[in-house]
């Protein structure tokens, strides 16, 4: 039980700081492209987690005894996710991206139903899923603001729920397949191949910009760098914890547009809660104590 709690504790801290990158995402993007963006942010996050990973030598033959392995975590985890994640954001309205994106457990608890034996989706947790992105759906759309971009905003949702369905796949790899890897090793190497696949791309892509930023750019790359590096390295670890089952690790993740919700409303102008919102926010608390409630009972049953 004890570990269950570890366990929990740990994915609502990754999940808290994954929330806190929405705000300031956008003031990096204020002086950069976001590609360019992205792949500076993950190199420097993987190099954050390096010195971290033991005995350099040590590292490096992990890497070189699963360098398919790593290159494939690293192209999923960050290059193809977070492609996709801004080209979708780009083309469709902020709120109905969110509710998309917060749809994300329910493809993680699809795609670990049908490729995890020991992780099956069932009907309670079904329920309790739906629960959580009708919450997100309500905190989103009390927001909606915008226009959508003609026909171009389909593509834009196929973009997102492509983004959700790498995510659950790369989840479901990391949990079955890297377990012999340290953490902190995959999560090192996966943000720097990644972050110099995005950076590459950018190039021709978005051209190379080079600015004089103020200080505020600074501040945003150093605190986006951390909160990937360490999230990222809980993530990995948990994936990879003896008994913890993806799909309901990635329930935690209701947290994350909540939690941004919140932090815009403490520290953006002109942004303040209401009804709906709110009402959305306990609605998503419910699933996560209902979720809860579903793992105690499952944990008292004989033979468990």
């Amino acid at each position: 039980m004890g570990k269950i709690k570890g366990t929990v504790f740990l994915a609502i801290i990754a999940c808290l700081l994954w929330s806190s990158a929405f705000a300031v995402i956008k003031i990096g993007l204020r002086y950069t492209t976001p590609l360019q963006f992205a792949g500076i942010r993950f190199i420097i996050s993987g190099l954050m987690v390096l010195p971290l990973v033991g005995p350099l030598t040590t590292a490096i033959h992990y890497i070189q005894d699963n360098f398919r392995l790593v290159l494939l975590i690293a192209f999923l985890q960050t290059f193809v996710q977070y492609s996709l994640l801004y080209s979708g954001l780009n083309l469709i309205p902020g709120a109905f991206g969110a509710i998309i994106i917060g749809s994300g457990p329910l493809f993680v608890a699809l795609t670990a139903h049908f490729l995890m034996p020991d992780d099956r989706l069932t009907l309670p947790k079904l329920g309790i899923i739906f629960m959580g992105i009708i919450g997100i759906a309500m905190v989103s759309l009390s927001h909606a603001s915008g226009k959508g971009t003609g026909n171009l905003i389909l593509i834009g949702i196929l973009l997102l729920f492509l983004t959700n369905i790498n995510a659950g796949f790369t989840n479901v790899i990391i949990a079955r397949d890297a377990k012999h890897i340290p953490p902190l090793v995959l999560s090192s190497s996966a943000l720097i191949f990644g972050g110099l696949l995005l950076f590459l791309t950018s190039i021709p892509v978005e051209g190379f910009k080079l600015t004089n930023p103020p200080a505020e750019y600074y501040f945003s790359l150093g605190w986006l760098s951390f909160l990937s590096a360490t999230a990222l390295s809980i993530w990995f670890s948990l994936l990879q914890r003896k008994g913890v089952k993806v799909s309901d690790l990635n329930i935690w993740k209701f947290i994350i547009p909540v939690s941004g919700a919140i932090l815009s409303w403490i520290l953006v102008p002109n942004e303040s809660p209401d009804i709906i919102s709110v009402a959305g926010i306990c609605t998503t608390a419910l699933a996560l104590i209902l979720f809860n409630r579903e793992n105690s009972i499952q944990l008292k049953e004989p033979g468990i």
